[in-house]
């Protein structure tokens, strides 16, 4: 199949208007008559449901928590971008464009992501109209703070839980829906494969996760909101019932698996302690904004504090190395979150790792309390204040933006941030790689579409802070609404989709059958034990660098360690109660298929893009010695997969990337 992005002709500029002035369109009253499915309930699975419900289509909803409200996406701590120049710094929707086609290290599709960047000023507005409770200033105008990556401020925030925020707005408009008998909610509910009638997507086979029936769902189209595949790594920000499952569910039946070894490597979160944890937590990178990061200048105060002899706060400025800002001094701390990263997983593999494993580095307030504290003492007319005032009111200004991360990091670490700085190391956090979709958001099977992080699209090699629910909510509010109806402009005579066919009963069986292999194997081994194994393999092969040695290990390795969890595995309790060790093991088989195509990918991308960073091809000398370099004669391309049976079979499909209105050139944030 020949891969057609089919991104409309003309300017960039005027691309998605001229788009939406030509599609075909539903009218409301056929609307009625049409069924659509969308799996997962996060921003961008929420955004969705809700408007296709708004606009008169009959939903199926599908999440596998017990309310769409505990989706991942909120999570979520920092803010969402947005192209309103509200600070009058310079933004504009060209901007926002630029820098995220830069920051993805131009590795993402132009016109998608200008259509992103077009649409961002609407999703504020959208979410103000829910309520959406968003910093203000102190003249009640909307707040803005800035993320790494870009020379603005366009990032709008709620304290700390701006996911969680965005998510009850979108949570709110599903509520409306449901209660209008738009949106049938199927919550505990678990897709496990896509029904594909006459090469169209037709329906999901889903089971129910309390009762663990299985059930047949129709519709017209299907959409795969379900977000990205972090858990891969077993150790992730994710929350622990995240995977890759529905996503791989449609690449098995035809839909290419995009650029799947881009994976974010988040700079700002809690150091492992141990190898007894089952998730990492984040710290927002807003934070960067105030908090400086450094480690000391020398591994005698390394060795010092990690002995307990010499606290930090003890070290003089002139002993402290603030790397980011000494290496990167155009961005400083706001570099993108891959340069970050990279730098800190060099500062710890040199030893000046501050913690008993030698993974933190020191993310301090310090310097954010005297320039708060300062100003508020002039503000209040206090003269001569003390040492001790100033820090008084520049830590009240600080728990004001970012109180809730503070409390969330003492109770995990046991320290106190507003005393001693927090500690910081990179961590798995979010894959920019996914189901490959055309401009429509539709993927390689007619009628399936998929969105947020689920796709591939607008991300390139490394997100920039603050998109990830830009892009979740313009796909589901914003773009799928339109290019749905272009699609189903077509099935206004269809009528109902009958469930009883042969397609439904295959896919049935086929589900039936593997649950019932997972029930009856007695193995030797839980579900976990491969999982961490995986993730061992994924996170020391395939993690922050990779170099072709280790990927071709990684691919044996993983290969073998597949072969051994269909020997071994096993599975306790029944198949007809709530089983989540059953459901683990599902997503764990499909993340051991993905986990080698991952490398596979790795592999054969040789060059260093954004979060994919290979050994073998980084900057030597010069300026920009050590940093990632691309190789835009060979690799400006986007790979998409497409499955034939084993992961080493799969075949690569290119989208070649085209740049008409931005110059290739190599990143440098100095």
């Amino acid at each position: 199949m020949a891969l057609d992005s089919k991104v409309p002709q003309g300017p960039l500029k005027d691309k998605w208007t001229e788009y939406k002035n030509h599609i075909n369109l539903v009218n409301p009253a056929n609307k009625r008559h049409i069924d659509v499915i969308v799996v997962g309930t996060g921003l961008a699975g929420g955004s969705a449901s809700a408007t296709l419900a708004e606009l008169g289509y009959n939903v199926k909803s599908f999440a596998y928590q017990d309310s769409p409200r505990r989706a991942h996406s909120i999570a979520a701590q920092g803010g969402i971008n947005a192209a309103k120049n509200y600070q009058g710094d310079g933004d504009s929707t060209y901007r926002l464009f630029y820098d995220t086609v830069k920051g993805g290290d131009y590795r993402s599709r132009e016109a998608n992501v200008y259509r992103l960047a077009e649409v961002s000023a609407n999703i504020i507005d959208q979410c103000v109209a829910q309520g959406v409770p968003f910093a203000r200033d102190y003249g009640g105008l909307l707040d803005n703070r800035s993320f790494g990556g870009v020379l603005v401020s366009r990032t709008f925030y709620a304290k700390g839980q701006t996911g969680q925020q965005l998510l009850l707005g979108a949570y709110s408009a599903m509520n409306r829906q449901i209660a209008r008998g738009k949106i049938e909610m199927f919550n505990r509910h678990e897709m496990l494969d896509v029904v594909i009638v006459d090469g169209k997507a037709r329906g999901i086979i889903a089971r129910n996760l309390v009762t663990g029936e299985i059930e047949r769902h129709s519709a017209h189209a299907v959409v795969i909101a379900s977000g990205g595949y972090g858990n891969v790594y077993f150790l992730s920000t994710n929350a622990m019932g995240s995977n890759v499952t529905a996503a791989w569910k449609i690449h098995k039946k035809g839909a290419y698996f995009a650029n799947p070894c881009y994976t974010q490597i988040h700079p700002t979160c809690i150091p492992r302690s141990g190898d007894y944890q089952s998730k990492l937590t984040l710290m927002s990178e807003s934070l960067r904004n105030d908090g400086r990061i450094w480690v000391p200048k020398h591994l005698k105060d390394v060795e010092a504090i990690k002995a307990g002899t010499l606290k930090p706060t003890q070290l003089k400025e002139e002993d402290r190395d603030y790397y980011l800002e000494r290496r990167y001094p155009a961005f400083g701390n706001l570099v993108p979150r891959d340069v970050a990263s990279r730098a800190a997983k060099e500062r710890c593999d040199a030893g000046y790792g501050v913690n008993a494993t030698g993974e933190a580095v020191y993310l301090d307030f310090a310097s954010s309390f005297v320039r708060y504290g300062t100003e508020q003492a002039k503000i209040h007319g206090i003269v001569n204040a003390t040492d001790a005032k100033i820090k008084e009111l520049g830590q009240e200004i600080v728990k004001a933006k970012y109180g809730n991360l503070f409390q969330m990091y003492e109770k995990i670490v046991d320290e106190n941030p507003y005393e001693t700085p927090m500690m910081i190391y990179p961590a798995v956090h979010y894959t920019m790689g996914g189901v490959w979709v055309d401009y429509n958001l539709m993927t390689t099977i007619p009628g399936c579409y998929a969105i947020g992080e689920a796709n591939f699209s607008d991300h390139g090699a490394n997100r920039l802070g603050a998109s990830a629910l830009m892009q979740g909510l313009a796909d589901g509010y914003f773009v799928l609404p339109y290019t749905i109806g272009d699609y189903l402009a077509d099935d206004i005579r269809t009528g109902k989709i009958s469930t009883d066919t042969p397609e439904f009963e295959a896919a049935e069986k086929e589900v039936a059958d593997r649950i019932k292999f997972f029930i009856n194997n007695k193995g030797t081994h839980s579900v976990d034990y491969y999982h961490k194994k995986l993730g061992k393999i994924m996170w020391d092969k395939c993690g922050m660098s990779r170099n072709a040695a280790g990927l071709k290990e990684a691919i044996h390795e993983i290969s073998e360690l597949r072969t051994d969890f269909w020997k071994n595995v096993n599975v306790p309790g029944d198949d007809h109660e709530y089983n989540e060790q059953l459901a683990k093991a599902g997503r764990v088989a499909d993340f051991l298929e993905l986990g080698e195509l991952f490398a596979k990918d790795a592999l054969v991308r040789e060059e260093s893009a954004g979060g994919h960073f290979r050994e073998e091809s980084a900057e030597i000398d010069g300026p920009q010695e050590g940093e990632a370099k691309r190789d835009d004669e060979n690799f400006a391309f986007v790979s998409a997969w497409e499955y034939k049976g084993e992961p080493k079979d799969a075949v690569l499909h290119k989208e070649q990337l085209e740049f008409n209105d931005i110059e290739l050139k190599q990143r440098s944030y100095k």
